[in-house]
């Protein structure tokens, strides 16, 4: 019996156990190009949009900066349409008739026919963008886009005033 448990002792295999360890650095060096890859190789297309100085575009204008033909009021309304009158709507001057209102659509032949007309046949029109009660996000992302398609120079972003909300309710259009 002593003879098999020296045996034993002596035929014993000692394993070494040794921990597995895991080298990032390859994976992290891959991670960093492609980032790096993706930042430099992508352009971010950001739409440029200035707003004017603290007045407002018709206290501007009656004071004889702009005139009155070079207006265009854009009112963003329901159902993606596109109200809109030329010169300035001031009821309260009773020498200055009250603008007729035409609706337009997003379309090819609608605002943005109109905006190319003007734009060729006017001086140097300034387009007020009025967003109305029921205007959506996507109305003001479209009226944007066609401001950049048509290449308009003068545009601003204007509050609906009470006067164009009386324009609006007198025409049936609100």
């Amino acid at each position: 019996m002593a003879t098999l448990s020296i045996f034993r002792a002596c035929t014993r295999v000692r394993t070494h156990w040794h921990r597995f360890r895991l080298d990032m650095t390859p994976m992290v060096d891959v991670a960093f190009l492609l980032l790096t890859f993706f930042m430099l190789s992508t352009q971010p297309h950001v739409l440029q949009l200035q707003m004017p100085a603290a007045r407002d575009a018709h206290d501007y204008a009656d004071r004889g900066g702009l005139r009155n033909p070079d207006m265009i009021t854009l009112i963003l309304g329901t159902n993606h349409q596109v109200h809109y009158y030329t010169e300035l709507n001031s009821p309260l001057d009773p020498s200055t008739a009250a603008p007729a209102l035409h609706t337009t659509d997003f379309s090819a032949h609608g605002i943005r026919k109109l905006l190319l007309t003007w734009r060729s046949s006017l001086f140097r029109p300034v387009i007020l963008i009025k967003p109305g009660p029921q205007a959506t996000y996507r109305d003001m992302v479209d009226i944007l886009d066609e401001m950049n398609i048509t290449d308009q120079i003068r545009y601003a972003l204007a509050d609906l005033s009470a006067a164009d909300r009386q324009l609006l309710e007198a025409s049936g259009k609100h």
